[in-house]
């Protein structure tokens, strides 16, 4: 898709990643075709990123929820992260807009069920969060359910208003 306002858009990938750095919560929004509705959750998330440029966000949560029953009937999912706001407001021409940067895609979630791997997440996700390795406690892996969605395409736009 075309972005309508391609003068904001972040095109270079190095760029779109530092802006998920940034991030602290990423949404998750699933078909729930049960309801008939979206089904959306604010998540804190891990990142990491393969040698042939893939990206995969992990995300973790109890071992059982109604995420988990609307995953399983549709795995596909839709993202968003947003950072950086700032307010602009010019009270003598009644204007105001607002600064920031978002990136938004869509993929496919997995539960990760192999310990080891549910390790490697996990500390992906609790390392981002902290300064440093963050050592966390290795019997809440098995009541801990993990989920990585593999990005298969993602755009990012940054609002930065010119002479500020």
């Amino acid at each position: 898709m075309k972005m309508r306002r391609s003068d904001r858009e972040i095109v270079v990938h190095d760029e779109i990643m530092a802006v998920v750095e940034r991030c602290d919560v990423c949404r998750l929004a699933f078909n729930d075709t049960k309801e008939g509705v979206p089904y959306i959750l604010p998540l804190n998330f891990g990142v990491a990123e393969g040698v042939d440029g893939s990206v995969t966000l992990y995300f973790h949560g109890a071992t059982e929820g109604y995420k988990y029953d609307v995953i399983a009937r549709d795995p596909r999912a839709a993202f968003e992260m947003d950072c950086e706001h700032r307010l602009v407001s010019n009270s003598e021409r009644g204007h105001c807009t607002m600064e920031y940067e978002s990136v938004v895609g869509r993929g496919t979630v997995e539960i990760i069920h192999e310990r080891d791997k549910k390790i490697e997440a996990l500390t992906i996700l609790t390392d981002r969060y902290h300064d440093g390795h963050f050592e966390f406690n290795q019997q809440a892996v098995d009541r801990t359910t993990v989920m990585a969605l593999h990005v298969e395409a993602m755009t990012a736009k940054r609002r930065k208003v010119k002479g500020e």
